[in-house]
């Protein structure tokens, strides 16, 4: 099994049209080959010439925590190229940033979800590629969730950097799909390619989207295990609520939440009760954990964490939107008071509710602050956007 980088490492008429063209790389801590040599580095060797290089959130070494943390320009201390922020001074590429190169790889490690920005950033990088004659590769990688599709779908006027167009929270396409359909969706003149990944299957056991025979390695801090990718296109709604992702413990964004004035046994018991059929597929424990940092730092929290692997994931059964959105609906029931919705910018939205940016819109909070909502009646929202979008992304599927 090959990825992206891979492939054009091995074969030299991949890497043709790159001669004699000035090479840029987008890239993170998991942009490795299967080496585990970063392609930065992989990509000097094999003799590309690469002269400028992009970090997107987080950074290129990865190293930046938590959102709206941003990082500096700088000069790679090896290679003497200039590293450019994308999640710094600015978001989109600039036009001194697009006049270092003529050929742009993107080689990032997604989570096939809305809300993780890199597939933003990718959508930036077409549009400031658009009508100046400049290419654009995507390196293909897996999508580590596979391609089930869940979530309503982003309305009009709600685009954000966690929003980059009208789809649901979880996509269930690479980035290499994406990109081809950002390019029509938002027509984009732009020399767009793919170079394929070679015998990935997206649907099969045990790794559904993840590969046994590549290792896990975060593509942001807190992106820690194939447990969280799987589990994130719920469990990332909890930064736009007051209850801990947590942050601060060794496990983030693999719990429903954690609060030190939340039970987490009666909230289990109220989730069994609502809607037992949005629970399948995973394993639900209670514990406790005490955030080092953080919302609740300090404090000990009553915590549900998700086991989405192992004998306990079922891939078609398991719905981590609805899953964490029955866990809201739990707490609101047991506590119709509890002061829920965190009210701060979230990714440079400042006129917005956080939780509403990263649905795209107001219908998840609605039907959780609404005390006579049933589950059909998000389904009711959800499941027409989810059937459309399967139909709208068909035609772009590589694999």
């Amino acid at each position: 099994m090959k990825f992206g980088i891979d492939r054009l490492l091995a074969d030299p008429a991949l890497r043709k049209p790159l001669e004699g063209k000035r090479v840029a790389l987008v890239a993170h801590p998991a942009s490795v080959t299967e080496g585990l040599v970063h392609s930065l580095d992989a990509l000097i060797a094999a003799g590309v010439n690469v002269t400028s290089a992009f970090g997107p959130q987080h950074g290129l070494k990865g190293d930046k925590q938590d959102n709206m943390v941003e990082t500096a320009d700088e000069l790679d201390r090896v290679y003497g190229i200039p590293v450019f922020s994308l999640y710094g001074e600015v978001r989109r590429p600039t036009g001194q940033m697009m006049s270092t190169a003529d050929v742009f790889l993107f080689d990032l490690q997604d989570l096939g979800c809305r809300i993780y920005t890199f597939v933003t950033t990718l959508l930036y990088m077409l549009e400031a590629a658009s009508g100046t004659g400049k290419a654009v590769w995507v390196l293909d990688r897996p999508n580590p969730a596979g391609r089930p599709v869940e979530g309503t779908t982003l309305l009009p006027g709600w685009e954000s950097f966690v929003g980059a167009g009208p789809m649901p929270m979880r996509h269930g396409m690479t980035l290499g799909e994406m990109g081809a359909w950002f390019v029509e969706h938002f027509r984009l003149d732009v020399d767009y390619r793919v170079i394929t990944m070679e015998g990935w299957t997206s649907e099969s056991g045990p790794g559904f989207g993840w590969p046994e025979s590549r290792i896990w390695i975060n593509p942001s801090p807190n992106a820690a295990s194939l447990n969280m990718a799987r589990a994130y296109a719920g469990t990332v709604m909890i930064e736009g609520a007051t209850v801990s992702e947590g942050r601060g413990t060794t496990r983030p964004l693999e719990v429903l939440f954690g609060a030190p004035d939340v039970d987490a046994k009666a909230v289990l018991a109220e989730m069994r009760t609502f809607a037992p059929q949005w629970m399948q597929g995973c394993a639900i424990r209670e514990c406790w954990f005490e955030p080092t940092f953080h919302k609740h730092a300090k404090s000990l929290c009553s915590a549900l964490m998700i086991h989405a692997e192992g004998a306990h994931y079922d891939h078609a059964a398991f719905r981590p939107w609805r899953l964490q959105a029955l866990a809201f609906k739990a707490i609101r029931r047991l506590y119709p008071d509890y002061p829920l919705w965190r009210d701060f910018a979230y990714e440079y939205v400042f006129d917005k509710l956080a939780i509403d940016v990263i649905n795209g819109g107001p219908a998840l909070r609605e039907w959780v602050d609404d005390a006579g909502s049933a589950p059909g009646d998000l389904d009711a929202v959800a499941g027409p956007n989810e059937s459309a979008w399967e139909e709208e992304r068909r035609r772009f599927l590589l694999y």
